[in-house]
């Protein structure tokens, strides 16, 4: 990015605090051939700055102002200010459920209700069959592993995909992909002829799809709702997979134990029918779609070029890595803590997992009260993350250990969708697929490296010591690109005793006005 000698612009950002907004953009605002640099345009977008926002939800789309304007690219900039990664960082929160306001949103929200569920309990019954085939744990870990390993291995892949279709089409052939092999897996156990390398190939062929679909799924909200309503869009995503975690675990149980597992499959089979329904749904003409890139070599290179030279984008990127690959590893960590040190049974281990989900959904709907998010709170929320990972560790009993559990997941939830929306409004609109593969290559495909270290560890000298390195390493990251994030942006803590009405007693400030990079110093 070019900087310029201009004196940089002063804009106000979310909670009323004052930050520099990058000379680049000032100054491109002042250009004469920009097509927003007229008179009667300005006095619109004062007047729509000016008019109150909606509230509440609404019965139908058409109040929605985004609608209306979807087709207009002239009322778009105008009413989406923010719609450059720079001045996407300022817009304002619209309350917990504003994204809900966009119709072709709700379609898709609705649609992933069901489908995410009918996910869990395929996700259970999957475990379940290859345990009841096998009788070996270590025949779980193994279809998780080939689920999982795609992603390692071809997840920048699936990004370059994401920018060279159109993400709605794309999205329709991905999840009929993924409800035809439900579908299989029903048959083959419904018909009594599955074995577990039936299930081995077809977790590996999930995996495949995965690599399209997750990234496609990912970039997919920005063209829904637009900057204004992304972060909230993200984090409604997250509460609405979290509470499909509360939902479907339950519902396969029951299933599993009235007819098998195989109706599991059959159900989620079914389930891709709501979400492909509400994308066939949507009205094109109010979506934003990006335009796909034409097919050259070297669009995997520039995507991670792209990455590394913009430090508001890789030090998110380093820190979601250690997290997704030490952090997130209940699974292997959970069951030990429950039959080896707290010695309880099915039922309280099943707890543990229902305490982090609570925990998880109360951290997504309070995300989306938030408007963009920035740097200092996705690193706080790492660094809290990490710190009650030691703090469980050493949980003297039971009730203390779910309590803790359930603030774990509120942060760790904080952190998934801080850094999701982070990229997202940051990133430019043609690198949006490869940006969000890397963040799914970073954060999920380092689960077959780290999920055996874990396990090692855990096996070797307790799930005490196993959660507590992953916490070490979690809130060492997280300290160690605070830093680097601090001195790269010229920032200091200001600590003030009295900090008068409306101040704080801690906050982040510039050493220096201006500072020396403020893209980076707007980011924080």
């Amino acid at each position: 990015m070019t900087r310029s000698a201009t004196a940089p612009a002063r804009a106000v950002a979310p909670r009323g605090e004052t930050t520099v907004t990058p000379p680049a953009a000032a100054s491109a605002a002042a250009r004469t051939d920009d097509p927003t640099n007229d008179p009667a345009a300005d006095r619109t977008a004062a007047a729509d700055a000016q008019a109150p926002a909606p509230s509440g939800l609404p019965g139908s789309g058409d109040d929605d102002p985004d609608e209306r304007t979807a087709a207009d690219p002239a009322a778009q900039r105008r009413t989406h200010p923010a719609a450059s990664p720079a001045g996407a960082r300022f817009t304002r929160p619209g309350g917990m459920f504003s994204s809900l306001r966009v119709r072709n949103y709700r379609y898709y929200f609705a649609g992933q209700v069901v489908s995410n569920t009918g996910t869990w309990m395929q996700r259970i019954a999957q475990d379940w069959l290859v345990l009841s085939l096998t009788g070996s744990p270590l025949a779980v870990g193994i279809t998780t592993a080939m689920q999982f390993l795609p992603m390692l291995l071809l997840g920048l892949f699936g990004g370059v995909l994401a920018d060279r279709m159109p993400k709605r089409r794309l999205l329709i052939y991905t999840q009929g992909a993924m409800g035809l092999l439900a579908a299989g897996l029903a048959v083959l156990t419904v018909g009594g002829v599955v074995t577990p390398y039936y299930v081995y190939a077809f977790a590996l062929l999930l995996g495949l799809v995965t690599v399209v679909d997750n990234p496609t799924r990912q970039a997919f909200v920005s063209e829904m709702v637009g900057p204004k309503d992304l972060a909230n869009a993200v984090s409604l995503n997250a509460a609405n997979f979290q509470t499909a975690r509360l939902v479907g675990p339950a519902v396969a149980g029951l299933l599993i134990a009235a007819v098998g597992s195989g109706w599991a499959f059959a159900v989620n089979a079914l389930s891709f029918a709501a979400v492909i329904g509400g994308l066939l749904a949507m009205r094109e003409s109010e979506l934003r779609p990006t335009e796909p890139i034409a097919r050259e070599k070297g669009q995997l290179r520039e995507g991670l070029r792209y990455v590394k030279e913009r430090p508001e984008l890789l030090w998110p990127m380093v820190l979601a890595g250690f997290i997704g690959t030490f952090g997130f590893n209940f699974p292997t960590l959970l069951s030990g803590f429950a039959y080896d040190t707290f010695k309880v049974g099915a039922g309280q281990y099943g707890l543990l997992n229902t305490a982090m989900a609570v925990g998880s959904l109360a951290g997504a709907l309070l995300a989306a009260r938030r408007g963009a998010p920035r740097l200092r709170r996705l690193v706080g929320a790492a660094l809290a993350f990490g710190t009650l990972e030691v703090v469980a560790a050493f949980a003297p009993d039971y009730w203390t250990f779910a309590l803790l559990l359930t603030l774990i997941g509120v942060f760790g939830l904080s952190f998934n969708t801080s850094v999701n929306s982070m990229l997202q409004l940051s990133t430019d609109p043609e690198m949006r697929g490869r940006v969000m593969g890397l963040l799914v290559l970073v954060f999920t495909g380092g689960t077959p490296i780290g999920a055996p270290v874990v396990g090692w560890v855990t096996a070797s000298y307790g799930p005490r010591l196993g959660l507590l390195a992953c916490g070490v390493v979690s809130a060492l990251a997280a300290g160690a690109v605070g830093l680097v994030l601090a001195r790269s942006a010229d920032l200091r803590v200001r600590f003030d005793l009295h900090p008068g009405r409306g101040g704080r007693v801690v906050a982040v400030v510039p050493r220096a006005v201006p500072a020396r990079t403020p893209e980076l110093a707007a980011a924080c």
